[in-house]
């Protein structure tokens, strides 16, 4: 029986209500060059002609033609982005009344931008021909465009490969119900399989047949039901001591830097961390900086507590090696450089609005998770932005995680229970593990430095372990 999530039974089953469209739609269909080394082709186009002003179906935007007698617009669908499962790109060809290509347009990492280069489209005939990032399919007009960005790009498509999980666009936030924290480990581990470094040599040519385009709304339609179908096909192939846990560095590499500090996250980053766990509370004048204790004196050469001091008296502080307290903004913007995750820990009630002001202004909410011993901090947070990422810690055997978690609708349970026993691990008990699962919620384990433990907390399948020495995770 034919598998109905898959691309084949798409192509082979989607009515094409205008026979004019799909030709126009395959008589124009763009040309791709993919890097040598590139993983992941198109398998579906859908299409949509505009011959007036009307907003795209599938991308924020305005189609108007204006002296074009009609605009095409190419939805191009990959299951797989480097970084996440799924990916739609779009191309829109502009077409004069003689029936030549007079513009074109394609998307760029949720922009997009005019294809022509010196006031000319490239052109094969008829078709658009354009560049594809590696790995992260963004369109461009020539290659140097894609060769000036090739570190970023390089960094994204190795150690960076899979980190996005399954990717929510606004277009499918409503209708996409698979992304759960065991899901995005899922997509991890398969994209690291994947992962490869571009070659930036773009030998590889693409060219959308009219086999591979549908109507819009027939692509519409089966994507919810496709990205379900990947994610349930991964947790049947891969078994939970093979999935790729989130590796995060408890106070940044506290092993090997001053924990907290812009150094720490530094190392981290260079240890291939995905995340550093930091400690938020406040500033005497309102400034949020990180550090764990409420008082200075054993993480810098101060004392009294920390909400006493103003951000300038807590600057001049020594927090180790010369390094100073940073601001929550200075971290932040260090994560953004070394382009690590946040795994931000509140000390402060009254950090909470500067949290999401900061992670707001600086675009950060989909590498950061914001948890707490509080679980009504939480809630605060979330009443402030519910689309940030939370995770609920606990150091009780004896509390209920689903109901603590559930309560404030937070996305991670946190046990610390790295004191709770010798091996800790075996608190974990397949009947606690599965009722985590049962509930959609992930599992970020304390900070363990020792070899076993680790190896143990992997044959569970969490979903994240903290860690002072964050190599050990490796």
């Amino acid at each position: 029986m034919s598998n109905p999530h898959s691309a084949e039974h798409l192509l082979q089953n989607a009515d094409h209500p205008s026979e004019t469209d799909w030709q126009l739609a395959a008589q124009y269909a763009p040309l791709i060059k993919f890097d040598t080394h590139e993983p992941f082709l198109p398998s579906v186009v859908g299409y949509t002609i505009f011959r007036a002003n009307a907003p795209s179906p599938s991308f924020p935007r305005q189609i108007e033609p204006g002296e074009a007698a009609f605009v095409i617009e190419y939805a191009i669908w990959w299951d797989w982005d480097i970084q996440h499962l799924y990916e739609l790109e779009h191309v829109w060809v502009f077409v004069n009344a003689a029936g030549d290509v007079s513009h074109a347009e394609a998307s760029w990492h949720g922009g997009y931008h005019s294809m022509a280069l010196d006031g000319v489209v490239p052109l094969k005939g008829r078709h658009v021909r354009l560049f594809s990032e590696p790995g992260k399919h963004a369109f461009a007009p020539g290659k140097d465009w894609l060769i000036n960005r090739a570190p970023k790009t390089r960094r994204h498509c190795t150690r960076q490969a899979g980190i996005g999980g399954v990717w929510i666009t606004p277009l499918f936030e409503t209708l996409i119900n698979a992304k759960t924290p065991l899901a995005d480990r899922l997509v991890h581990t398969y994209l690291a399989r994947y992962a490869f470094v571009p070659g930036m040599t773009f030998s590889r040519i693409f060219q959308v047949s009219p086999e591979i385009l549908v109507p819009w709304p027939a692509l519409f339609q089966w994507i919810p039901g496709r990205v379900a179908w990947w994610v349930a096909e991964l947790a049947r192939a891969i078994p939970p001591n093979q999935r790729r846990f989130l590796r995060i560095a408890h106070r940044g590499a506290s092993h090997y830097a001053p924990e907290n500090t812009l150094a720490a996250i530094e190392k981290a980053a260079a240890l291939k961390t995905d995340m550093v766990e930091l400690d938020v509370r406040s500033s005497a004048d309102g400034a949020p900086v990180i550090i764990h204790d409420d008082c200075l004196e054993r993480a810098t050469n101060g004392a009294g507590p920390v909400s006493e001091r103003t951000l300038v008296e807590l600057k001049a502080l020594d927090a180790g090696n010369g390094e100073s307290i940073p601001t929550l903004e200075e971290a932040i913007i260090a994560c953004k450089t070394h382009e690590i995750g946040l795994y931000l820990e509140l000390k402060s009630s009254s950090v909470i609005r500067n949290v999401v002001r900061l992670l707001k202004k600086h675009q950060f909410h989909q590498l950061t998770i914001v948890s707490s011993f509080r679980p009504d901090w939480l809630a605060d947070i979330k009443a402030l932005d519910p689309h940030l990422v939370t995770s609920v810690l606990f150091g009780s055997v004896n509390i209920d995680a689903v109901s603590l978690a559930r309560s404030v609708n937070a996305t991670y349970v946190h046990p610390a229970w790295e004191n709770r026993a010798a091996e800790p691990h075996t608190l974990l008990t397949p009947a606690w593990l599965k009722r985590i699962r049962q509930a959609g919620l992930g599992l970020i384990t304390w900070h363990e430095e020792r070899p076993a433990e680790i190896a143990a907390l992997r044959q569970l399948g969490v979903d994240g372990i903290c860690s002072n020495a964050p190599d050990r995770l490796l």
